[in-house]
């Protein structure tokens, strides 16, 4: 795991984002592993007051590119999300779900994660996976 980031430092990052619009706040980190939490509420409700699945899909993107962030240098590196999937199994009135990511592949130029979104009984609410492009910052010459 990267030096430079521990979950103040993530959850700073998130300021003036989606992810603060959506209350999103990682609450673990270690190496290879990352967990976010989201309300359930009339920022992310569907009409029916539900999870909304492009909540979930966003809290898994948040998730699985914090993570890459953690594992790279980020000085050196940009992090970007090429590719998202998921499978909406269940869905949760719940008043928060978590997103559990997990890295299935880590190689210089890319990542690739699952996130599990769940409720807080451990529900499987949505399945997802994240490929991310491990980019070198270009120095201006």
């Amino acid at each position: 795991m990267s030096e430079s980031f521990n979950l103040e430092m993530l959850n700073k990052l998130c300021k003036n984002t989606l992810m603060e619009h959506l209350s999103i706040e990682f609450i673990e980190v270690s190496d290879g592993r990352i967990v976010a939490k989201m309300p359930v509420d009339e920022r992310t409700f569907q009409p029916m007051k539900r999870l909304h699945g492009g909540a979930s899909m966003a809290l898994a993107e948040s998730v699985g590119s914090a993570g890459s962030i953690t594992l790279i240098d980020p000085a050196k590196f940009h992090v970007l999300g090429v590719e998202i999937s998921g499978s909406h199994v269940a869905t949760t009135k719940e008043n928060e779900v978590f997103g559990i990511g997990t890295i299935v592949h880590q190689g210089k130029t890319s990542h690739v994660w699952e996130i599990r979104i769940e409720d807080k009984t451990g529900k499987l609410i949505s399945f997802c996976r994240l490929t991310n492009r491990i980019v070198p910052i270009k120095s201006e010459k």
